[in-house]
């Protein structure tokens, strides 16, 4: 399974990738703004993706991460989704441990995902939690109908860490 940096060949099938998982995000692959920040993690190669069959670009997509690293020490994951499909079967994971391997300690990696009361987020809070992720504060207006979610937080502190 191949981590690649995605293209603007890609986005179509981001755009395609988003809408197979409306259920929890909402409607993204009509959003500009979206849109907008897919085009601008591409240009700073902070775009990462797994095709299928580790295709070329323009390949339909089977995961997808949009990542920063604007403010270091604080790395940020924007956005990580894998085509239902797929799920469980080590896609989300090796785009984690993609983006873990540009990380500079000591710093942390910070994800917002769904609260406790959006049942369809269990997956990705439960994701989160195997990767040493610890739940923090809540915000307000995320995903569909502006649900409640919920900042995890990482320390990377530099050691040898094991990933489930």
């Amino acid at each position: 399974m191949l981590v690649q940096h995605a293209t603007f060949k890609d986005i179509v099938c981001w755009l395609e990738l988003a809408s197979r998982v409306e259920e929890l995000f909402g409607p993204l692959a009509k959003d500009e703004y979206f849109k907008r920040a897919l085009r601008e993690c591409i240009i700073r190669r902070a775009a990462f993706c797994v095709r299928e069959n580790d295709g070329p670009p323009g390949t339909p997509l089977v995961g997808g991460v949009l990542f920063s690293s604007k403010i270091r020490p604080i790395y940020t994951i924007h956005w990580l989704a894998v085509t239902p499909s797929q799920q469980r079967k080590g896609v989300g994971s090796a785009l984690f441990q993609h983006i873990y391997g540009l990380i500079e300690p000591p710093a942390e990696l910070v994800a917002v995902t769904f609260s406790e009361q959006f049942p369809a987020g269990f997956p990705a809070r439960n994701f989160y939690k195997k990767k040493g992720f610890v739940p923090g504060e809540f915000v307000s207006n995320y995903g569909p109908g502006g649900s409640l979610a919920q900042i995890f937080r990482l320390s990377i502190n530099g050691g040898f860490e094991l990933f489930v």
